[in-house]
This record gives structure tokens, C-alpha cells and sequence, in this order.
């Protein structure tokens, strides 16, 4: 179990400390000679002790040889690439995982708390501490070749949370774990199906998934909520060729072991799939009239996130959104009227009430309860400012440093946020390991005193919040 709890340890303490350095200003020969003298593949480069950029060997065949300049005529700076990739020493090595993962690189530099220079880690460095783990999941996962190994991958995922949950992570961080290994068997099944099938249509669509999943805020039960969007200039045959690699790529998912989403958010649906000005269109007339059925397509695609696919196309939507919803009171504040129809499950002296019915006598549904109030309400005060950050923690973060939340709100609401997710995750645990499917239910009868007490002071603090949002967007009584 210590092996498995690696990835949890500060990336101070497994990184190269000894960094071979040099200036921008340094010619680029004799950054050449360093590198040959070190037996060294790159550099950090550096001004005043902090770093800036970095060279490779490949910015030196890319920028260099390819182009057939003298190196005696250049500069660091003249071939560096910047901005850097960075973390700070005292982040998880699988944060260190992650933004390797997603940025396509092999090593990241390391900051220490003043923003100085501290060390480097590497890929092989994270994989090389232990066999049976999280990174060495990630690098299987990478190296798989076919839809029926990544089904057996994606049950891996499920088994590992099982083993990690008991063993003192915390519960932010073993959410994020699942959705970024969720996140990665999805982009090797969209990469094989590309390479095996659909080579023509790369860079030509945005494969984006929404709701939780685009919050990176998935537990152990979930299904599809997804969506695609193509570019405008494709031709009719291009059309089709969209259609049919989106059949396909559903039915995989579904083949991998995520179930279809019930109400047909899925981006096989022709009404989750359009090109970029049919997207704008189509999301103007949710915009224009808040139904009820419009408010809740209009919370799915604000959390749109684009996992594979051409990022220009993402950023288009969400600006798209921004420009529609900020500053736009009357509809944020039907949204927000929507959160406020789920109240906060509190009776009589903090008693919490239960739900009734046959197989559901003496449970509480957490989402309802509690996770959609957040999640909901913090992403539209987000939105209301202008913000295009996704997950609920960074929005809250944000939100207290612009100043519509108080630093105590913020830490009040974070706590909030991470105690019901926390008894969330558990309660998916024990149903699986107790041959159960897994939801969002938790018996009370399971829980403490100690335990209620937590749960009671979490409900507390969402009703706290729904009285902020009542008061924000000026709201009549409806708690």
C-alpha cells in the first residue's frame, strides 16, 4: 500500500536538484558545449535564478539544423521555447504526472516557494519509483492497441481507487486521479480510432465532454456526457465521415464499460453534434429562452472541456458562452433558481431528513443534497464575472481573489464541497466492494456520531450558500 501512496509525495522530494543552467543572453555555441560536457539533453535557462525557458536537443534540430542558420550567429534566446511548464516542490508527483501527460513533454521544472529555480523531474524519474501504480497505469494506458484492453484498463481504474481510499489521500486529490485516468483511456481510444480509421478527420473536430466529467470531477458511478463539434468548412463527405467516426467512437465507450447517458447527451446524438456556427445558433436559442429543459442543456455545455480534438474550437465555444451569459442577470438568475429548487434535506434542529420510499428508506441522495448546489452556483457566479475556469474548486478560488467571495466563505465553501464528495466516494466504494451498483445514496444508519455531525455541518454550509446566491441575483424566498 506505501507503494501506491508514492504519487502523493511532494515532487521536492524525488527531483534533480543539481540543474545544469545557462542565460539567454549566453551564445548558443557554448550552450552546445555544455550540453556535450554534462552529457545532457537540455537546459534551463535562467535570469537572476529564475527560470524562463529551456533548450533541447530538439529545439537545436528543429530551429537549427532543419532550418540551416549558423549556430554562431544566435543566441539562447533565439531558439529557447517559453513559457515553461512548471510546478511547485511541494505539489504531488501525480500533479507532476498529469501536466506532463497533458502538455505532451517529458519533464517539468520545479519551483521552489519564492518562484526560484529548485530542480527538474522527469517522466521515467515519476515512473521509475515503483511498478504496480497510478503512473504506470498512465503508461499502459498509452501503450494500449485495442478497444478491449482499454475496457480491461478502464476496470483497473475502478480497483485502484478501492486500494487508495482507505490508505489517508485525500479525497480531492483521488478525485482527480479518477478523472484524469478516465481522461486517459478516452484519448487513447479517440487516438486508436484516429490512427486505424479516421486519419482524414484529425485537427477537424473537438471531441468535448461536459458536466461533471468537463469539471474533472467524476467519482466511481458515471456515464456519458459528451458532445462534438466540427469545423464549419468541412464538405458533405467530411460531414458524413464526422457522423460515422462519432457512431463509432460511442459505441466504444460504451464497449470500454461507460454506459450510455439516459437522456442522450452523447455526441453520437445529432443534437450534441455541430459544426461551430450550428453550436452558436443552437446555443443562442437555449440562451433566449430559459425552459426548463434549456436551463439544464445550458449547465451541461457551460462545463464543456475539449478532451481531444482541436482546442481552437473549445475556446471558441466557451467565448462564445461567456459573451452570451456575463452580465446577463435575468437568465443567470433562472439558473440560479434552479439550484434553488433543491433544498437542503435540514429539518427541525439540524435533523437530517432521508428520502422514503421502499429502497430508499433511510438514504440521502448527496448530489441533490448537496454536490449540484455547489457545483451549479459557484460556476454561475463564475460566469457572471466573465471566468472561463473549469472545476468547482479553481472557480472557487478565483471567485475570492476578484472578491465576489470573502476568504472565509471560499474556505468554508471548499471544505463544503470536499466533505459531502468525500462521503460521496465512500459510499461508491462500499457498494462495490458489497456487489452493489454504486450511486450517489448514503445510509445514515452507516455513519457515526462523528460522522453525522460532519454531514450535518456540510448541509449547513450549502444552505449558507444558497442564501448567497438568493441575495446575489435578488431572488424572492424559495429556500
Amino acid at each position: 500500500m506505501a507503494d501506491l501512496n508514492v504519487l502523493f509525495q511532494p515532487v521536492g522530494q524525488y527531483c534533480h536538484r543539481e540543474v545544469v543552467t545557462c542565460s539567454p543572453d549566453d551564445p548558443l555555441v557554448e550552450a552546445v558545449s555544455v550540453m556535450r560536457r554534462h552529457n545532457i539533453s537540455s537546459l534551463v535557462v535562467c535570469r537572476d535564478g529564475r527560470p524562463m525557458g529551456m533548450i533541447s536537443d530538439r529545439d537545436l534540430r528543429n530551429k537549427v539544423v532543419a532550418q540551416g542558420l549558423d549556430p554562431k550567429q544566435l543566441t539562447i534566446a533565439d531558439i529557447m521555447h517559453t513559457p515553461l511548464i512548471t510546478i511547485g516542490e511541494q505539489e504531488f508527483l501525480f500533479e507532476a504526472l498529469h501536466r506532463i501527460s497533458r502538455n505532451g513533454i517529458h519533464r517539468l521544472v520545479v519551483l521552489g516557494s519564492q518562484g526560484g529555480l529548485a530542480g527538474i523531474i522527469t517522466d521515467s524519474d515519476i515512473l521509475r519509483l515503483q511498478g504496480n501504480s497510478p503512473q504506470r497505469l498512465v503508461r499502459t494506458i498509452e501503450e494500449a492497441r485495442s478497444v478491449d484492453s482499454l475496457r480491461r484498463l478502464h476496470q483497473r481504474v475502478q480497483g485502484l481507487v478501492l486500494h487508495l481510499i482507505g490508505t489517508g489521500v485525500r479525497v480531492q486529490e483521488l478525485v482527480r486521479l479518477i478523472a484524469h485516468l478516465n481522461d486517459q483511456v478516452l484519448v487513447r481510444l479517440i487516438d486508436l480510432l484516429l490512427e486505424e480509421q479516421y486519419a482524414d478527420l484529425a485537427g477537424r473536430f473537438a471531441f468535448l465532454v461536459l458536466g461533471s466529467e468537463g469539471r474533472g470531477e467524476q467519482t466511481l458511478t458515471t456515464d456519458q456526457d459528451n458532445a462534438l463539434v466540427y469545423a464549419d468548412d468541412l464538405t458533405p463527405a467530411e460531414q458524413q465521415r464526422i457522423i460515422e467516426f462519432s457512431e463509432t467512437l460511442i459505441q466504444a465507450i460504451i464497449a470500454i464499460g461507460i454506459p450510455p447517458c439516459s437522456g442522450g447527451i452523447m455526441a453520437n446524438n445529432p443534437l450534441w453534434r455541430h459544426s461551430l456556427k450550428e453550436w452558436k445558433g443552437v446555443m443562442d436559442g437555449w440562451f433566449a429562452v430559459p425552459t426548463p429543459e434549456n436551463i439544464l442543456k445550458v449547465g451541461m455545455i457551460t462545463d464543456l472541456r475539449a478532451l481531444r480534438g482541436n482546442l481552437s474550437l473549445e475556446q471558441a465555444m466557451k467565448d462564445h458562452i461567456a459573451g452570451r451569459l456575463k452580465g446577463n442577470e435575468a437568465y443567470l438568475g433562472h439558473l440560479t433558481s434552479n439550484v434553488l429548487r433543491f433544498a437542503v434535506p435540514l429539518g427541525w434542529f439540524g435533523r437530517i431528513r432521508t428520502e422514503a420510499g421502499e429502497d430508499r428508506e433511510g438514504r440521502l441522495d448527496l448530489k441533490k443534497a448537496g454536490i449540484f448546489a455547489i457545483t451549479e452556483g459557484v460556476k454561475i457566479l463564475a460566469i457572471s464575472e466573465g471566468g472561463q475556469v473549469n472545476g468547482t474548486v479553481p472557480r472557487i478560488e478565483r471567485l475570492a481573489e476578484i472578491g465576489v467571495l470573502e476568504r472565509r466563505e471560499a474556505d468554508d465553501l471548499i471544505a463544503t464541497y470536499h466533505t459531502l464528495v468525500y462521503f460521496r466516494l465512500r459510499t461508491q466504494v462500499e457498494a462495490i466492494r458489497e456487489g452493489r451498483t454504486p450511486d450517489n445514496r448514503i445510509a445514515l444508519a452507516r455513519l457515526n456520531r462523528m460522522e453525522k455531525g460532519r454531514l450535518r455541518t456540510a448541509l449547513e454550509g450549502v444552505r449558507s450558500f444558497q442564501g448567497l446566491l438568493q441575495r446575489r441575483f435578488r431572488l424572492g424566498q424559495i429556500l
